[in-house]
């Protein structure tokens, strides 16, 4: 099994994959007469055919080494990933080439960072490394199949070193 190393997740490195979500140094403005500071507009949805909506998710958590044998994209629509709770996730995605998805990369969450993966965006499934593995998942609902399954001819292992 060919190896991959997890990197700390960072706008930077996942641009090409969509965003980060994560607090700024300081907020766009502050609410509620003072006491919320809104961090506005960080993420890009992008949808066809449907609407965006908000879905729960209770995934099990898994461990490390990982072994991915699977990726999968959404090629109508975005896909937002929120942790509701304080802990990190896996993050995998893989730049498309010519339809497949190539090499993938993994990145660590830390606690209060969510990801949007943009639009047909080669990615592993929900990976939460400790519970609970409770997500608010933004994404498109509507008609037809928005999901395209690739299976790797050998799995990646992943793991922190």
């Amino acid at each position: 099994m060919s190896q991959i190393i997890i990197q700390p997740l960072s706008a930077e490195k996942f641009a090409r994959f969509g965003e980060v979500l994560e607090l700024k140094a300081q907020p766009d403005k502050l609410i509620n007469q003072g006491l919320c500071g809104r961090h506005h507009d960080l993420a890009a949805l992008a949808f066809s055919g449907g609407r965006a909506g908000i879905s729960l998710f209770d995934a099990e958590p898994r461990s490390l080494p990982y072994k991915l044998e699977m990726v999968e994209r959404h090629p109508d629509g975005s896909q937002a990933f929120i942790p509701m709770s304080q802990t990190s996730f896996l993050v995998i995605v893989a730049p498309d080439e010519g339809g497949k998805p190539g090499r993938p990369l993994a990145f660590e969450t830390t606690p209060g960072q969510a990801i949007n993966l943009a639009r047909g965006t080669w990615h592993g499934v929900l990976t939460p490394l400790s519970a609970p593995g409770l997500f608010a998942v933004v994404d498109r609902i509507g008609p037809g199949m928005n999901l395209e399954e690739h299976w790797f001819e050998a799995p990646f292992t992943i793991s922190r070193i």
